[in-house]
């Protein structure tokens, strides 16, 4: 492909991290073939491929799909060119019905072969038709394919794909398959791959990531996974999303207590305080169980910040079954809970429940529980006023930042802390001392002056990143990329991160 006339390319992406990281070998596999990333502001419809990366886990998904593709059909065909490919959860589940729904899409691929998109709408050029490529199971790793990461010093690295539980509520063992595990020596090598290049924060990821070493026979493959990473020269910060409480075992809590760089920071999805819905849901815990982990973890981590995800209004969801929500919420002091009104997904047993809840009872119950999260959040950041912390810069975390002078980073248990600019250069990747002053809910405060400014290799890094980006030929239409620690957690989720 011509340099000067390189066909750009436009991500969207929807749903949890795995979709996330998925994209982000999207990225890296087109750019590989010669596209180049659509700059910052192209206008809807102007990037010559449009790929949407689809999530399955809402009611209102194929909806939100449909009524962007619609939007697209009349942008298309005024550019013959142009290419529309749709992959992912949706994709997998919906095979058949995309191209008879929006017979303008090139391409379909599903979540077990991401590897084929470039060849798959080069397919769809030369013979002008849709391509409708869905495998049935893995062909690769995502994390063995080409990628271009979001960040310079913050990495995922897929441990697992796929998923052995049955919840009720969730598709995404349907769409992603049986849990299957990466042999650890591959997730190290790429580990170290990685803080080579100047990463220094890596976030382990699989749809239950906890019960890693299941497919490779090892029950405590994931703590001896942990405490490798603890061996990793250079790698400052170990993070893990998601476990299931019921395969938290003590050697996991061990192991992340005694290796000083795995965070004290834990995400651990409790859906429901109620046994009876827990039942329901086809969890395979109780609450006493989940109380216990939390209590082990403290015990071993005082320091620790602990966030879950809940679902309120789940069939047959009584007072009394949301009472025991609310007294799990009050007992554990989570940091933060990411809280969802229960809605149908298609294709899971919920779906077809007795007890459905009215709308406005579900509704009801949601705000009683985000007023009771919102005041314990708020009370457990106020403990940390006073506290110096060391905090990994960010890059895009701050909305405000430009406006108070503040830059933006994340504390070891992933706190987010806004801190005073200091008169030295700062970049993201780098660690900075503070002292904590004000609390809100969902952030923190260091007003005075920075105790400490520690420039570090990750900071190189997005510097020579930033540089060899801004020197690309002006042909090239590649904008900046927004460079940023990757969520710590999925912003709409509700089935991903439930495991």
């Amino acid at each position: 492909m011509d340099v000067q006339h390189a066909q750009t390319y436009e991500i969207r992406t929807y749903g949890c991290q795995m979709n996330v990281h998925d994209s982000e070998r999207l990225s890296g596999l087109l750019e590989e073939a010669g596209y180049v990333r659509a700059p910052e502001g192209t206008a809807e419809g102007e990037a010559d491929v449009v790929v949407f990366n689809t999530c399955a886990v809402r009611e209102n998904a194929d909806n939100r799909l449909y009524g962007n593709l619609g939007r697209l059909a009349p942008m298309k065909a005024k550019r013959p060119g142009m290419q529309i490919a749709v992959g992912g959860c949706l994709a997998q589940k919906d095979r058949d019905t995309i191209v008879k729904k929006a017979p303008w899409v090139d391409v379909v691929f599903g979540t077990h072969n991401i590897g084929k998109l470039p060849v798959l709408l080069e397919r769809a050029r030369i013979q002008e038709e849709a391509q409708v490529e869905i495998a049935e199971s893995l062909e690769a790793f995502p994390s063995t394919l080409p990628t271009r990461r979001e960040s310079a010093y913050a990495a995922w690295v897929s441990i697992s794909v796929g998923c052995n539980n049955t919840c009720t509520f969730c598709i995404v063992p349907a769409l992603r398959g049986k849990e299957k595990d990466r042999r650890p020596g591959d997730i190290l090598a790429e580990i170290e791959a990685l803080v080579a290049e100047g990463v220094s924060e890596i976030t382990l990821l699989g749809q239950n990531v906890n019960a890693y070493g299941s497919d490779i026979g090892d029950r405590e493959a994931f703590s001896k996974l942990l405490r490798a990473c603890g061996q990793i020269e250079g790698l400052e910060r170990v993070r893990f999303t998601s476990p299931h409480p019921r395969d938290f075992t003590d050697d996991v809590i061990a192991a992340m207590a005694e290796t000083p760089n795995v965070m004290p920071q834990l995400h651990m999805p409790l859906q429901s305080g109620s046994d009876t819905v827990l039942k329901a849901m086809r969890r395979s815990y109780r609450q006493e169980r989940y109380l216990g982990i939390i209590e082990k973890v403290r015990a071993a981590i005082p320091h620790a910040a602990i966030t879950t995800d809940i679902i309120v209004g789940f069939p047959g969801e009584t007072e009394e079954d949301f009472e025991q929500t609310l007294h799990v919420v009050r007992e554990a002091r989570f940091a933060q809970a990411f809280t969802f009104q229960y809605s149908k997904r298609p294709g899971t047993p919920a779906a077809t429940m007795d007890g459905q809840i009215p709308k406005q009872v579900v509704q009801a119950r949601y705000e009683r529980l985000v007023a009771l999260q919102e005041e314990i959040s708020w009370e457990e950041n106020k403990k940390q006023v006073g506290r110096t912390l060391e905090l990994m810069v960010a890059e895009g975390e701050g909305r405000k930042d430009g406006a108070t002078h503040r830059l933006s980073g994340r504390a070891p248990d992933n706190r987010l802390v806004h801190f005073t600019k200091p008169d030295e250069e700062v970049r993201p990747g780098d660690v900075v001392t503070v002292e904590i002053t004000y609390a809100a809910p969902h952030h923190l405060l260091a007003e005075g002056q920075v105790l400490n400014v520690r420039r570090t290799r990750a900071g190189d890094a997005w510097e020579k990143r930033n540089a060899a980006e801004a020197a690309k030929p002006a042909g090239v239409m590649l904008g900046l990329p927004k460079i940023g620690v990757p969520e710590p957690l999925p912003a709409a989720t509700g089935g991903c991160s439930a495991h």
